[in-house]
């Protein structure tokens, strides 16, 4: 702030300002700025208000966390009844309640408006001449708690309301949820922190509200989604649900981000059929569809039930739990050696999908859940993915059912397995363990590693189950001969892998330190050692003491590549490639080799030919540098499939944007 400038138009102007890029980045999710200037925004507001506190307002963003608060979950009188909503399950059932209401209105057209029924927590969020002062949850629908301190916290909902002529008073009532990411991030966290987790999101969701701790809530990044009308003073009625949605989204209230409207209930029918499987794509959780009357007025004429508006149905999708049996367990091995338990269970229909099998994620989930071979459990399929054990139902339990040991030796090759005090995960530390070793070379191949295009998972596969390879060593031993036995392979296609096979060996130290797995060593740090060390052989003879004081590998990573290099398991291999011909060595880097360098690249949308990190490794590694967000300092935007907001802002910009494959051409 210069000194001609006053404090409470500066704050003013920040508050203004700050508000406009909170809607922008939680309510549109079209940032136009990037995170380090948003926090300077509120860093610069949270000064002026320390230095002029009479200055600070309720609706100030640096009021949305406040710490703990004793007075939260009082009792709150709701000025109309929040009512719970009335279910069915069947084709059948809908029609009946389209008969239903449709007999009220012999004579006029009814107008039907469907939005998804989120799988949350009502909660009604008040405002006085535009400001937010007060929310509750809907509690026994008469009465709810107060809950205002924690609804704060939720970054998409405004404590001012946008435009010029808010109401004097105005009542909104929506759903509190987490977004299913955010969910799952949550839980992991809960389990590795050994606190009981959230069964579902919508537990998630209350458990948060009411929390004493507002701080704690805010680190749950909950979300709003208005559903209905409340209540509103000094400005007139909307004449239709979808009208009052379209005005609260101009208030800056986040509205749900699918809805129809339909005129034939045969059509409805049909969406909801339609969208029973493109749910499984909304980054939330919803279990159905709420189809109301559209038009207030024959709302009003339809009232409601004690419970229930009559003008309202959610249109239920069948049941995502199910009950069954833990028949045994099995062990999966991943590409690091991480041991994870698999639940071998009775087949079971959940959410129309017949079930078998289970992941318990590690150890500690089989002690938290305290569960054994044989019990009955719950179990929640969440998505199109494999559903979670989420309960051992106790009281079923026979006294035949069977304690699941910690492994100690691995189910695979025998070796010990290990234990860092430090991390959940049981590992197999054998690199060349028969039940990683799979993974372990799609890893090795892979366009970041050692580049070995055609060698697919499933060819990977075949030549395992033929015994052609047993470790990655052994891809730089097969012949022709060898691919032409596999299935699909004719001359062409055998001479172009094994074409691709010699040409990998000349790739620099660096990707081959990447393919080779080791713990905590990915492509960044894989270039950091072989520009240090130069070539393998050093490598192998550095100490812990020289590997830790290198910048960015540290203890934690030393200790690991050490115990990696000194297994004879991995001296054998390394023998191998040497025999083959492979290059140990790393090339000095010269200017000319940064041709990325100055540039700035933004990518967005999904990448088809290598991931994400992968990607960014390789423009780094070029000289180039990556950024998060498009601004008129970024060179190229590269985007992949289904690109997001990003590629609109770059096209406003100007900014330059490529192709996946373009951007492939400019590193050759």
């Amino acid at each position: 702030m210069t000194g001609n400038e006053n404090p409470t138009d500066k704050i003013a102007e920040l508050r203004k300002l700050i508000a406009r890029h909170e809607y922008l980045y939680y309510t549109l999710d079209n940032p136009e700025i990037s995170d380090g200037q948003f926090d300077a925004l509120m860093s610069e507001l949270k000064d002026l208000e320390s230095k002029y506190p009479k200055l600070i307002s309720m609706d100030s963003p640096t009021q949305r966390v406040g710490g703990k608060y004793e007075d939260i979950f009082k009792s709150v009188a709701h000025r109309a009844p929040m009512l719970s909503m009335e279910n069915c399950y069947s084709e059948k059932e809908f029609l009946a309640w389209i008969k239903r209401v449709g007999s009220f209105f012999k004579n006029e057209e009814l107008e039907y408006i469907i939005e998804p029924k989120i799988d949350g927590l009502s909660c009604a969020v008040e405002y006085k001449n535009g400001v937010f002062f007060r929310a509750s949850t809907r509690g026994d629908g008469k009465t709810g708690e107060d809950v205002t301190p924690n609804v704060k916290t939720i970054k998409s909902l405004p404590l001012r309301l946008q435009g010029k002529n808010a109401p004097e008073y105005f009542e909104v009532r929506g759903e509190v949820f987490i977004d299913k990411k955010d969910f799952d991030f949550l839980r992991e966290e809960q389990i590795a922190g050994g606190a009981e987790p959230f069964a579902n999101p919508r537990n998630a969701a209350a458990g948060s509200l009411r929390q004493k701790d507002s701080n704690i809530t805010a680190k749950r990044k909950l979300k709003f989604y208005t559903h209905s009308y409340g209540k509103m003073e000094g400005v007139d009625k909307p004449s239709k649900h979808s009208d009052y949605l379209d005005y609260c989204a101009l208030l800056g209230i986040p509205i749900p981000t699918m809805r129809k409207i339909f005129k034939v209930p045969g059509e409805i029918i049909k969406f909801y059929n339609a969208y029973a499987n493109k749910r499984f794509q909304l980054p939330y959780e919803i279990d159905g569809l709420v189809i109301k009357i559209n038009r207030f007025s024959q709302q009003s004429v339809l009232g409601s039930t004690a419970k229930s508006p009559r003008w309202a149905i959610a249109f239920k999708y069948p049941a995502q739990q199910a009950t069954t049996t833990v028949e045994d367990v099995n062990f999966s091995i991943g590409r690091t050696g991480v041991i994870t338990p698999v639940a071998r269970l009775k087949p079971v229909k959940c959410s129309g999908v017949l079930i078998s099998s289970s992941t318990l994620h590690n150890f500690d989930e089989i002690k938290r859940l305290g569960l054994r071979v044989g019990d009955k459990v719950i179990i929640e399929r969440a998505g199109e993915v494999i559903p979670k054990v989420i309960k051992v139902v106790v009281s079923a339990r026979t006294d035949k059912e069977k304690e699941i040991a910690v492994l100690k030796i691995c189910p695979s090759c025998g070796k010990d397995v290990y234990k860092d005090d430090k991390e959940v995960a049981y590992k197999c530390l054998n690199p060349l363990c028969p039940g990683q070793i799979r993974r372990s070379i799609c890893h090795f191949v892979s366009r970041g590693a050692m580049n070995i295009d055609g060698l697919g998972e499933s060819i990977v596969e075949q030549l395992a189950e033929k015994k052609l390879i047993e470790n990655y060593a052994d891809i730089y031993g097969l012949k022709k001969e060898d691919f032409l036995s596999l299935d699909l392979f004719k001359d062409k296609r055998a001479d172009n892998i094994i074409g691709e096979i010699e040409k990998s060996k000349a790739k620099p130290l660096s990707k081959l330190l990447f393919a080779l797995g080791i713990k905590h060593v990915g492509s960044k740090n894989a270039l950091i050692l072989a520009e240090h060390y130069k070539n393998i052989q050093n490598l192998m003879k550095a100490g812990f003491e020289d590997l830790s004081q290198i910048n960015e590998i540290g203890p934690v990573i030393a200790e690991s590549i050490k115990e990696f290099f000194n297994r004879e398991e991995v001296k054998s291999v390394v023998n191998k490639f040497m025999s083959a011909g492979l290059n140990f060595q790393e090339p000095e880097k010269s200017g000319g080799d940064l041709k990325f360098s100055g540039k700035s690249f933004v990518f967005t949308g999904e990448l088809e030919s290598m991931s994400r990190s992968e990607a960014i490794n390789a423009l780094r590694q070029l000289g180039g540098k990556d950024s998060a967000s498009v601004s008129k300092k970024t060179s190229f935007l590269v985007a992949g499939e289904n690109p997001g907001s990003k590629f609109k802002k770059a096209e406003k910009m100007g900014v330059k944007i490529i192709s996946e494959k373009e951007f492939i051409k400019m590193m050759e």
